[in-house]
């Protein structure tokens, strides 16, 4: 019995919490955004300094410096293999920086649109601002006094119900 009653405890902790999780303002999501365009930002500024190594390495006396320690009988395509090899990854390179500046943009335009919307909800909730903060407070007690007397009455159900069935 003691397991079952923390486990309902538990739960009624876990449906208490959930009813105070709410949906994002556009405050909070043009913040958002701003986090995710600085992280992209980050990205691309990463992969162009990559490009410009790969650039500078496939400059013909840098690919030859590069094999400068090898020997082979075939020295010509230890050279055109390796410059195979970073063509490849600068076209992957300059692939991915297309995705993110694609995705750059979209984050941009995305920002503009919340931070709108942010500047709109601060401008109606202006007047209604502190009735607003006690509504909502108030819906919170509600909705935490209503999970918490259900979560008492089923505690009390299952207790009732296990006397019963240790009574037979």
């Amino acid at each position: 019995m003691p397991r079952f009653s923390l486990l309902l405890v538990l739960l009624a902790f876990a449906l208490i919490g959930s009813a105070y999780a709410q949906e994002p303002t556009a405050a909070e999501t043009a913040e958002q955004i701003r986090f995710k365009l600085l992280d992209v930002q980050g990205q691309q500024e990463g992969l162009k300094l990559r490009l410009q190594e790969l650039e500078e390495a496939l400059k013909p006396e840098n690919i030859e410096r590069s094999l400068a320690g090898v020997g082979s009988t075939r020295p010509e395509e230890l050279r055109e293999a390796r410059r195979r090899q970073l063509t490849i990854e600068r076209d992957g390179v300059a692939a991915q920086l297309k995705i993110l500046d694609t995705a750059r943009q979209r984050l941009e335009t995305a920002l503009g649109e919340a931070e709108a919307r942010a500047y709109h909800e601060s401008a109606r909730q202006v007047p209604t601002q502190a009735f607003a903060a006690q509504s909502l407070a108030s819906t919170r007690w509600l909705i935490a006094g209503g999970v918490g007397l259900f979560a008492l009455a089923l505690i009390a159900g299952l207790f009732i119900y296990q006397r019963a069935v240790k009574l037979r």
